[in-house]
């Protein structure tokens, strides 16, 4: 079964029960850890896990996406500042949500989170483990607290539609769901069209969040088939980590990046807070200039200048937070016209972002640098 042939399937199995009865309650619906899960009544009081599924709220919750969240892991204004500045610039009661300070891995202070009188967490799918080993699903769920599973990371083609699909299901929101779903699938579609009579892929090394820890601290973090691994093979590219990790994620040498003869090398960047950090500061209302430099300082690194697709001027990078967003499609974009410039030279990835924020949500469409490269 190709993967085009997996995603229509699982997309329709998800979207059918989904779709039906829009706002009626109590509904039950089956989240992306294929848990039975019923809402008794529209949620009021939203504990997100993970902060950047505040963008997923945005496509549903339009008007407000911060209305019902009582508390929050932040990681915008951590990871993506001017983001955050963009989002609270438009709905300033957003600082007032308490910020939980929940760890990447899903660690969370459970008694925090039920003094918040949640009525439903929305979690990521990766944060599974913590949620359990710490006890925190199971005292949520005795508490009937109810908690869904989205995942935009761990399989973010096959697993990003039915997450929107089910969070429209859960705020009653099916018909803007079904909106994005249409837009999403149109551009999903066009690529795997445009993709399928290629011979060659290329050879692709991606190193998320690039000079996280300065020039000196060495290179180079990857991903396997989960985040921007998984969105280089959608893409069409063959990712490298997937190949060599055997976890998520890991650690791949320069040696061997070089010896591997890649055909790009690609980073990821965002816009973060702090000293010491070279990353590409890619996001809202940033400096050109200043992205240019950080991406041109990153390919002088030791080592990584000597990788022969960054001698060849096969580089580029991309804005970091579309590993885990439900905007990812445009990341999919961005990496099908680096791989294959000619199918895809009538693809405007920046245009699509824009009319994504105009059409479906009211995030603020100021300025944003999404991408670079040496070409």
């Amino acid at each position: 079964m190709t993967l085009k042939t997996r995603i229509a399937a699982g997309l329709a199995f998800l979207l059918l029960p989904l779709l039906a009865q829009a706002g009626d309650w109590p509904v039950t619906v089956k989240d992306l850890d294929n848990r039975t899960v019923t809402i008794e009544h529209k949620p009021q009081r939203i504990i997100l896990q993970d902060g950047r599924d505040i963008f997923a709220l945005a496509l549903l919750a339009r008007d407000n996406p911060f209305a019902n969240v009582v508390a929050w892991n932040n990681l915008p204004k951590k990871q993506d500042s001017e983001t955050w500045n963009v989002l609270k610039r438009k709905w300033p009661d957003a600082e007032k949500i308490l910020d939980m300070k929940f760890s990447d891995q899903g660690n969370v202070d459970l008694e925090t989170v039920i003094s918040r009188q949640p009525d439903l967490m929305i979690a990521q799918l990766r944060a599974k483990p913590s949620l359990v080993q710490t006890g925190v699903l199971a005292k949520l769920e005795a508490l009937h607290i109810p908690v869904v599973f989205v995942d935009y990371e761990l399989h973010p083609v096959e697993n990003t539609l039915p997450s929107i699909a089910l969070l429209g299901k859960v705020m009653g929101e099916t018909d803007r769901a079904q909106a994005y779903i249409d837009f999403y699938q149109q551009r999903l579609d066009m690529i795997h069209q445009r993709l399928a009579n290629l011979s060659k892929k290329p050879l692709v090394f991606i190193e998320p969040i690039a000079g996280v820890g300065g020039l000196d601290n060495g290179c180079c973090f990857t991903h396997a088939r989960n985040g921007w691994g998984g969105l280089v093979e959608a893409a069409g590219g063959i990712n490298i980590g997937s190949q060599l990790l055997p976890g998520a994620t890991g650690t791949v040498s320069v040696e061997k990046i070089i010896s591997m003869n890649p055909d790009y090398y690609l980073m990821t960047g965002s816009k973060r807070p702090g000293k010491g950090t070279a990353v590409i500061p890619f996001g809202y209302n940033v400096d050109p200039k200043e992205v240019q430099m950080a991406f041109n300082a990153l390919l002088s690194r030791q080592g990584v200048s000597s990788i022969p697709a960054v001698v060849k001027g096969h580089t580029g990078a991309v804005y970091h937070h579309f590993y885990n967003n439900p905007y990812n499609i445009i990341a999919i974009e961005i990496l099908s016209k680096t791989f294959y410039p000619e199918q895809f030279a009538d693809v405007d990835p920046l245009a699509d972002f824009h009319a994504l924020i105009k059409q479906f949500t009211r995030i603020p469409d100021d300025t944003i640098i999404l991408s670079v490269s040496s070409r």
